[in-house]
């Protein structure tokens, strides 16, 4: 489970059509990731465009932490 903190988060799909296509389009091919609490907030800007549970985040986004 990802630890509190936060990440970079780069889509696993190979481009915006396959990310699009996934739910993943707001976030290709990367953003900030916020993860708190079990939830990880994805943003653009500063402002949020996307989230979903840590858990989800982990298996379909490669995450560094930064």
């Amino acid at each position: 489970m990802l630890k509190d903190g936060i990440y970079l988060a780069r889509c696993k799909e190979r481009n915006a059509l396959s990310a699009a296509m996934n739910g993943h389009g707001a976030v290709y091919p990367e953003a900030p990731c916020r993860v708190k609490d079990r939830e990880a907030v994805f943003e653009r800007d500063g402002k949020e465009v996307w989230r979903c549970n840590a858990a989800y985040a982990e298996l379909h986004f490669d995450l560094v932490k930064i």
